[in-house]
């Protein structure tokens, strides 16, 4: 008893010594600061900050003063804007096509039965092969590609993870893994030598297909039908894949004399690998843009130097993303939610940090990428060319969506149990991949007195793990968590407004990251990765 007793003095020490230290930074923490900053970025004007409008080259160079001011340093050979190259393009949806040859008997298919995005040209003609859900996962013993030559092929995979509703599933139960997202899939079939990937939604769901829950969003498939496409202009995937129906998958499927929902239940039973060659199969892929040029945006990155000589080498980034959609048929997409709100709290971090007079012993390093809304593109770019070495970053926290009180809606109706009362709510999405991280969170929580919530790890439908910033740091082994106030109705609609926004609730959330933050960045020992 007197261990304890001693334990929980000595800790109380240390939770009032770290208060004096951040209580200046603390203290810069204002919801009245990040109302004004918010009014500004979500102002008309802005346009919506569609990247490469416009309004995200203003919200760009706004963010970049605003660093200037607080006194970060730079960190792209002497400025705070890394470039990230970009290809936008619109897809021909009635030139593009899949092609599909069983047996001698040809199929054409178009959109939305077949559609596929990259960004040239492509005609792509191989043998298709069924690869699962096209995963290798070596930790935890499970390959897809097990028995099969993928080089020179079409790969036709499942969408998702096996056993998705299997609580004790080894893909984190009934949540998602990092295997689970497309462009890891892609990413795979390509180092697995293919030609090009067709996906398809797993059969047994019991949720709606990824079009499906697009469909849920208003407006949104009219949007993304007038909205062009952006790519990396060095970007890692090379080939192409299409999203297709299930009447095509079970077309190519019964060349090999399978049906999809039997090759579905027999991996989860076991966890062993189907794949399979489809004999007399033949697809060819063809994309055909109508528009095409490249253009810049850029990530905006700021640092504070750690105090410790050794330690400062390491690296704890907080991230946001400040692009949105731009302006819609019915309006301006004002994206003050969306993500707005994580701009102005990385903002407001940089300001504190750079305040305070105690530096925590790593460098913490702010970062607002580019692009997100098309695809993460600002991310996957910092993590392909970091400006600190990818393998010493030990945390990140990353804000997308941090204003709101989470409210059902017609993309979460039926999928999600979300409580009455949300005023008070944080979610917290990726802390599978680091209960580290999540004790540390939930310790400096003592001092703010949020509702943390995890729901979101034990959910497959809306694939929300895979669809902010943090991602591209969790497929390098980086403890990254999204911090998120959830869905509301106002969700990529023009009505995501300043008016809507809860401040209070944002300024004890950015205050919670700014003291889960130092703790990552001064600690002796750094959150670990769990795979």
């Amino acid at each position: 008893m007197k261990r304890i007793a001693l334990g929980l003095v000595f800790l109380s020490v240390l939770v009032a010594q770290m208060k004096t230290r951040t209580a200046d930074g603390m203290n810069r923490i204002q919801a009245a600061s990040m109302k004004a900053d918010l009014t500004f970025l979500a102002s008309d004007p802005l346009e919506g900050r569609m990247s490469l409008q416009r309004g995200s080259d203003v919200a760009i160079e706004w963010i970049a003063s605003e660093f200037t001011k607080a006194g970060l340093k730079p960190l792209a050979g002497g400025t705070f804007l890394q470039k990230v190259p970009l290809i936008e393009y619109r897809v021909d949806r009635q030139e593009s096509r899949l092609d599909v040859s069983v047996a001698g008997r040809s199929q054409t298919s178009r959109f939305p039965e077949a559609g596929g995005a990259f960004p040239e040209d492509v005609d792509v003609t191989a043998p298709v092969i069924f690869a699962g859900f096209g995963i290798t996962a070596p930790e935890l013993r499970y390959d897809d590609y097990a028995g099969v030559d993928a080089r020179g092929k079409i790969v036709l995979i499942f969408d998702h993870e096996p056993q998705e509703d299997d609580p004790k599933s080894i893909f984190n139960g009934r949540g998602n893994t990092r295997y689970a997202g497309t462009f890891v899939k892609v990413s795979n079939a390509q180092a697995h030598g293919a030609k090009g990937v067709l996906i398809v939604a797993e059969p047994n769901r019991k949720h709606p297909s990824n079009q499906e829950r697009i469909a849920r969003i208003a407006g949104a498939q009219q949007r993304m039908a007038k909205m062009p496409s952006q790519a990396l202009a060095d970007g890692a995937l090379r080939i192409p894949m299409f999203s297709i129906g299930d009447a095509v998958a079970a077309q190519l499927l019964a060349a090999g004399g399978k049906k999809a929902a039997e090759l579905h239940t027999s991996i989860d039973r076991n966890l062993k690998p189907v794949s399979m060659e489809l004999p007399g199969t033949q697809a060819s892929l063809h994309v055909v843009l109508s528009e095409r040029r490249r253009g810049t945006s850029a990530n905006v990155i700021g640092m504070v130097e750690g105090s410790d000589p050794a330690l400062k080498d390491e690296t704890v980034i907080f991230s946001a993303h400040y692009d949105h959609d731009g302006v819609a048929a019915n309006g301006i997409m004002h994206g003050a939610d969306d993500n707005g709100s994580g701009t102005v709290g990385v903002v407001a971090l940089a300001r504190a940090f750079a305040a305070n007079p105690i530096k925590p012993r790593r460098t913490v390093v702010f970062a607002i990428f580019a692009a997100e809304e098309r695809g993460l593109l600002g991310s996957y770019y910092y993590v392909a060319h970091p400006l600190r070495p990818i393998e010493t970053t030990r945390a990140v926290i990353n804000f997308d969506m941090i204003g709101r009180n989470e409210t059902e809606s017609e993309q979460t109706k039926g999928l999600i149990a979300i409580a009455p009362d949300t005023s008070n709510d944080l979610n917290l999405v990726g802390t599978n991949y680091s209960p580290d991280y999540r004790a540390v969170v939930e310790k400096a929580n003592d001092s703010v007195g949020l509702r943390l919530d995890y729901k979101w790890d034990e959910e497959p439908a809306l694939n929300v793990f895979f669809r902010s910033d943090q991602y591209p740091f969790v497929l390098k082994d980086v403890p990254a968590i999204w911090w998120f106030t959830g869905f509301h109705p106002d969700y990529h609609q023009t009505t995501d407004m300043v008016d809507r926004i809860n401040f209070p609730k944002m300024e004890k959330i950015v205050r919670l990251a700014f003291v889960a933050g130092f703790e990552f960045a001064d600690t002796a020992t750094p959150p670990r990765f769990v795979h």
